[in-house]
């Protein structure tokens, strides 16, 4: 594939009946180029596509799958929707702020971890549940979680158990 984006969004525009259904596909590439879509690539998917950019906007900003602001390196989304609070997803969602020494939305100082609460995962029969980067993780419970993160430190990422 082309390293260009233009180039990258240009080949995937053929597939879609008009250009601004080529919106979304487009905005994954630009974040996987970028790593954000911040303003300014917005409007740079938007001058490709040659469609407005208050479409691009709409998009990049409704979908939680997309970053309007830099995340970490790994990006923790813990669902806070009814069957994951029936199932205790707030109490991980403070023992992972605790742990990670974040509020949720933030990212911790070295830029590994970012945290967020999402509306629904979708795996409401296996609450709770949460996702790191694009990997699920259900049934959830806070050994579980120093799991998790006990495997993401082993990878070089140091996060203490002791904070």
């Amino acid at each position: 594939m082309p390293g260009n984006l233009r180039e990258q969004i240009e080949l995937i525009t053929d597939r879609y009946p008009n250009r601004r259904s080529a919106i979304m596909p487009a905005l994954f590439l630009a974040q996987k180029q970028h790593g954000y879509l911040s303003g300014e690539v917005q409007a740079q998917v938007a001058g490709i596509l040659d469609v407005p950019e208050i479409w691009v906007f709409e998009l990049a900003t409704f979908y939680t799958m997309f970053h309007t602001e830099p995340i970490g390196t790994f990006h923790i989304q813990v669902c806070t929707n009814v069957s994951c609070l029936l199932r205790r997803a707030d109490n991980l969602l403070k023992f992972l702020e605790n742990r990670l020494q974040i509020k949720t939305g933030e990212t911790t100082e070295d830029g590994r971890f970012s945290l967020s609460s999402v509306e629904c995962l979708g795996a409401c029969d296996k609450a709770p549940a949460l996702m790191v980067n694009q990997d699920y993780f259900e049934n959830q419970d806070e050994d579980k979680i120093d799991q998790i993160l006990d495997r993401l430190s082993a990878m070089g990422m140091n996060v203490s158990r002791d904070k």
